[in-house]
């Protein structure tokens, strides 16, 4: 036998136990004993490499607790990586600092609430810059992935990796969008030791849960203004990201650390003939929609979408929902009322948010304003903001776009037309009018048709507004 074999063999026989990332998971190698085993989370056998496997995210407890059992352990899983370069000093508001202290002292584990223009990005620099960890930060769109390495790099005095928007480049502190995370998590899991989720709501639910689940970041903070309250996400993120350790609403800032804002709600009228259409549509969907959910109790509306799409009555039914949908988009009133307020507020700045795509490109082409929708490039998308940030532009209408984290500091005004989301897009709506300055007071202008589902949903809405305040789960 070499030399050279002879020492590689006497090095293996050398380790209990050896630990290897392997695309996203953790491969514990030469681990025999049940006992050892049952002890260790999320841990299976794999017969086809003859060894254990765990979800990457159990890495830190699973190495803490083969330490504890004596287990002489070759780890293999952290390669060497240059360190994040030095951070300047961040400065925060008193409720950022409470809250950066709350997740610290839950182990540094945990979900951050706090609403739009609260500064949430800021929060998770000097969370990067105070544990001095190597950091990836992942968020929903290309357009945050731009505005995060941008706020990113007025602290961080070292390059700022990227991931996603055509770009792949790996440094101790990261950004990437959720859809590249997800891609690539098998290959750069090993590399961070905290994860910060931007707009976490995304998550808990999803496929995409699996890029939580391939990293060995141990460290993990949260961020949304808009956290599910209900069914499985909740239980989900605090198993993936941890507890809530901080919560504020709007209510609890505005009018000091952001813009104080009154809402007008326009309670309009549909025409006899789309009353007539409504209606129809209506009790065509509602009466198959009743039948399911007493047959299945609590069940959601995407299941009764599936099971509708196996019967002619059923695809009846979420073809008039659908209708009845559209109408409620941009009725006639609607129209009017819009045409009214763009005439009143010219002079301002001001934010259209409406239902869909379609009815974007409508209202755009009918008010000579201009849409902001997925459809826009990086270059025009940047060169649109500057323009309406210098009151160059003085209207943009959107269906989805502007919804997250798009800083939108100088609008005055926002129109509501319609919405999809409910209680969540609302609230990061009238986040987008929020960010301080001087002698700023924003409207709200929200319109809701008499009649229709629109009313109930607008006072559920309204309660997101004012939310819950609390500093721990």
């Amino acid at each position: 036998m070499a030399e050279g074999e002879r020492q590689m063999g006497e090095s293996k026989v050398a380790w209990d136990v050896s630990l290897l990332f392997d695309r996203g998971t953790i491969l514990v190698r030469r681990l025999r004993r049940t006992s050892r085993v049952v002890q260790l989370p999320g841990i299976v056998w794999d017969p086809r490499v003859g060894a254990y496997r765990a979800p990457a995210r159990h890495y830190a407890v699973i190495r803490e607790r083969l330490d504890a059992m004596g287990t002489s352990t070759r780890d293999d899983v952290r390669l060497a990586k240059a360190e994040p370069a030095p951070w300047r000093a961040v400065d925060l508001r008193p409720y950022q600092e409470a809250a950066l202290c709350a997740w610290e002292l839950s182990s540094r584990r945990g979900l951050v609430i706090l609403p739009t223009g609260a500064g949430k990005t800021r929060l998770a620099v000097a969370a990067m810059a105070r544990t001095g960890l190597r950091s990836l930060c992942m968020v929903p769109t290309r357009a945050l992935l731009e505005q995060w390495v941008g706020v990113v790099q007025e602290s961080y005095q070292g390059p700022v990796g990227c991931f996603g928007d055509g770009e792949r480049v790996l440094q101790p502190i990261t950004v990437a969008t959720f859809e590249s995370a997800y891609r690539h998590m098998d290959r750069i899991g090993n590399h961070f030791d905290l994860l910060i989720v931007d707009e976490t709501h995304h998550f808990g639910c999803g496929i995409r849960d699996e890029a939580l689940e391939m990293t060995i970041a141990a460290a993990r903070l949260g961020l949304t203004a808009t956290p599910p309250r209900r069914g499985e996400a909740p239980k989900r993120l605090r198993v993936l990201i941890g507890p809530t350790v901080f919560e504020l609403a709007v209510s609890d800032l505005a009018g000091s650390y952001l813009a104080p804002f009154q809402t007008v709600t326009l309670a309009l009228d549909l025409t006899t003939d789309e009353r007539r259409d409504y209606d129809r549509w209506t009790e065509l969907y509602r009466e198959p929609f009743r039948r399911f959910r007493r047959a299945h109790p609590g069940s959601s509306w995407e299941s009764f979408v599936r099971l509708a799409a196996r019967s002619d009555e059923g695809r009846r039914a979420i073809a008039a929902w659908r209708r009845s949908r559209q109408l409620l988009a941009y009725p006639q009133a609607k129209r009017e009322a819009l045409r009214t307020l763009l005439s009143r507020h010219r002079a301002q700045q001001v934010l259209v948010f409406v239902g869909d795509n379609e009815t974007a490109y409508f209202v755009a082409r009918e008010h000579l304003i201009m849409p902001f929708t997925c459809d826009i490039r990086r270059k025009e998308r940047a060169d649109v903001l500057d323009r309406f940030r210098s009151g160059e532009i003085r209207a943009l209408v959107s269906a989805r776009v502007l919804n997250e984290g798009i800083d939108v500091p100088d609008a005055m005004i926002g129109i509501v037309v319609a919405g999809r989301l409910g209680e969540r897009e609302h609230v990061q709506r009238v986040g987008r009018l929020l960010r301080p300055a001087d002698g700023k007071r924003a409207l709200v202008y929200e319109m809701v048709v008499r009649g229709t589902a629109e009313v109930r949903q607008a006072a559920r809405r309204a309660e997101g507004l004012v939310g819950r305040s609390s500093f721990t789960d």
